[in-house]
């Protein structure tokens, strides 16, 4: 599958979970694959390897997203290494994310949740822009969360942040759609990766329509769908991917 050929595409936090199925299924459909990683130096070059055992072609990284600076450094770092501009940009990166109760939450809790799910993700689009209007295309993906419809107590700063993501890409599918960039945002379920070692599934699997969890390559594959031309026609849009749980929005 070459739907990506030729295409340069960066996924932030691409070394682990739901970035490193989205790095490798978008290296298996042609692209090559920035990944972003903040500090497992490890972990993201076991996912180039395996993506360039697999055939495909991925380099690492690593970049402080939420610093300005350091994201125009990592685009001049893959213009650089590649000779190319970012075609696909797939904002996934993410921190921890406490959960706590109003008395104990403070505005710095909400800003750390804001630092990564809006600023680092302008800071990004503002870095890229320039090579995706000079082709006359591009694909911007912010990975969202079903949080934002579930309104999930105790975790008010992550689900405002991933709520803010909505109007974010709405905005930006307006502003950037004449210039053929596509925004869109992907709002997965519940998919344990690595973080999440330990937590009974359960509970939240038998209320899923499809009585299960989610997998990295649910997400992924659906990524590879808004990265793709197939998805030509589609922008400021949200896809919920969650077996059913939530109604999209």
């Amino acid at each position: 599958m070459t739907i990506l050929q030729g295409k340069i595409a960066l996924v932030t936090g691409g070394s682990r979970g739901l970035g490193k199925g989205i790095s490798t299924i978008l290296a298996e459909a042609g692209a090559t694959v920035i990944v972003n990683y903040a500090h497992n130096t490890t972990a993201a070059e076991e996912t180039v390897q395996i993506i360039m055992d697999a055939g495909g072609k991925a380099i690492a990284i690593q970049s402080d997203i939420t610093n300005e600076e350091a994201v125009k450094q990592l685009v001049v770092e893959v213009k650089e290494k590649l000779g190319g501009t970012i075609d696909i940009l797939v904002n996934n990166a993410t921190g921890p994310q406490p959960e706590l109760s109003l008395e104990e939450i403070t505005w710095e809790d909400y800003l750390d949740q804001l630092n990564f799910f809006v600023k680092a993700p302008l800071f990004l689009l503002k870095a890229v822009l320039p090579g995706m209007k000079e082709k006359g295309e591009g694909r911007i993906i912010n990975i969202g969360s079903e949080v934002i419809t579930l309104g999930n107590p105790n975790f008010s700063s992550y689900v405002t942040a991933k709520s803010a993501q909505l109007g974010m890409t709405r905005s930006w599918a307006s502003e950037l759609g004449p210039f053929g960039i596509t925004v869109n945002m992907l709002n997965p379920g519940f998919v344990p990766v690595e973080r999440h070692e330990g937590i009974d599934a359960s509970g939240y699997a038998k209320n899923v329509p499809l009585r299960r969890v989610g997998l990295p390559s649910d997400i992924a594959s659906t990524v590879l769908f808004l990265a793709s031309n197939q998805s030509k026609f589609i922008t400021g849009q949200t896809i919920t991917v969650n077996g059913g749980n939530t109604y999209g929005i």
